[in-house]
């Protein structure tokens, strides 16, 4: 049984401990022994499920509620119960959030009440378009450009490692539009995935299977109106928007950390080694007390994150990268002991350790780098912010 007593914590209020039973049952319905029909198949299913049972309405906030009201405490406990059964539904429930996140957040009424009542639902899947083969952490050299013609902009450039890709109905894709250098010249669009123009050009293969993709647009043409915010302030909402979901990234591990504990207790307990429970040997103790206090130490950073913006912080950039880099690479050792524990099943294919193992890797280099995340904390100490 996962340990649950974090619930108790002071960060969390009585609708966090029941919304984590109620997904917990939900997650026990639905998640466990799914069929098997495809990356891209199951991921639709996915979505349209939590769609329609209310889930991503987290994601979200409605077209009329203020565009700030997003609780990450939720979201993190929904991105960490999901991870913690199936990585996949985790994926499609992030993705949900993080592909409508500038909408949210900064979108004008008319787009929130185009697109948010669809993602929330599930009618549609959203992508969040910002690396580029050439600008992955490095946002603010992007290359993709957004010209004015008119009324119009006209997009041309490259995509890379979309979540979403090729299964999105919406991109929300971050371009140069030129007002300025670097970061102070990008803005963001909202772009329909039948948009002349776009084009799939390849899925990209992970080690654990997911629907990603490069993208190429070539003279695709956008009204005025797809612009999210004002022009120029790309970078902010892309800040803004990883603000936010930063935190969910470090939830989403503490999910497989907590999964890996919870199995390799279970092992510890009903193995027998030399005559006793494997559980009694002293190596085997270190090992699970080690994993314990990452899972519980990765959580206090994680719902810390999440407590301080839901509190109303305007920014959290150091909590959440000190989150998020903790998390996962936290999570990356707890499972590595947990598949020493298991031995030879630890790598059979097919087992839940190894699809951890797998599953882990990604989290330390996506939406920003484990090394990034110590750049931005070492600024934010040296500048004074984390005195």
């Amino acid at each position: 049984m996962v340990d649950r007593t974090f619930l108790n914590w002071p960060f969390f209020e009585e609708r966090h401990r029941a919304l984590a039973a109620e997904l917990e049952n939900w997650a026990t319905r639905n998640l466990v022994n799914r069929e098997d029909r495809g990356i891209d198949q199951i991921c639709r299913d996915l979505v349209a499920r939590l769609g329609a049972d209310g889930w991503l309405d987290h994601t979200a906030p409605s077209p009329g509620e203020a565009k700030t009201r997003l609780d990450v405490r939720t979201l993190c406990l929904i991105r960490e119960t999901l991870a913690r059964f199936d990585g996949l539904a985790d994926f499609a429930f992030a993705m949900q959030g993080l592909g409508a996140g500038p909408i949210s957040l900064f979108g004008n009424d008319a787009q929130r009440h185009a697109w948010l009542p669809q993602t929330r639902s599930g009618k549609a899947i959203a992508a969040f378009a910002l690396s580029e083969p050439r600008s992955g952490s490095d946002v603010a050299a992007i290359e993709t450009t957004a010209m004015r013609d008119g009324h119009d902009y006209v997009l041309n450039g490259e995509k890379t490692w979309i979540s979403n890709g090729g299964l999105a109905d919406i991109y929300v894709v971050f371009a140069r539009t030129g007002e300025q250098p670097g970061a102070k010249g990008l803005s963001a669009f909202i772009l329909p995935a039948d948009t002349p123009g776009l084009d799939i050009a390849e899925r990209l293969d992970v080690i654990a299977p997911h629907p990603l993709a490069r993208l190429r647009l070539e003279q695709c043409r956008l009204p005025k109106t797809a612009l999210v915010g004002e022009p120029g302030q790309g970078f902010k909402i892309a800040m803004a928007t990883l603000d936010v979901f930063r935190s969910t990234v470090g939830a989403a591990a503490l999910g497989f950390a907590r999964k890996a504990l919870d199995l390799s207790l279970d092992r510890a307990k009903g193995r027998s080694l030399f005559g006793a429970a494997m559980g009694e040997l002293q190596l085997v103790q270190g090992m699970l007390a080690d994993m314990a206090v990452d899972v519980d130490a990765a959580a206090l950073l994680v719902y810390r994150a999440a407590w301080s913006k839901d509190q109303g912080a305007a920014r959290i950039t150091r909590e959440a990268a000190m989150a998020k880099l903790y998390a996962t690479e936290s999570a990356q050792t707890v499972i590595d002991k947990a598949v020493q524990i298991h031995g030879g099943d630890g790598v059979r294919v097919g087992h839940p350790i190894e699809a951890l193992y797998r599953e882990i890797r990604a989290l330390r280099v996506y939406e920003g780098a484990s090394e990034v995340q110590k750049v931005i904390i070492a600024r934010q100490a040296l500048s004074g912010l984390g005195d």
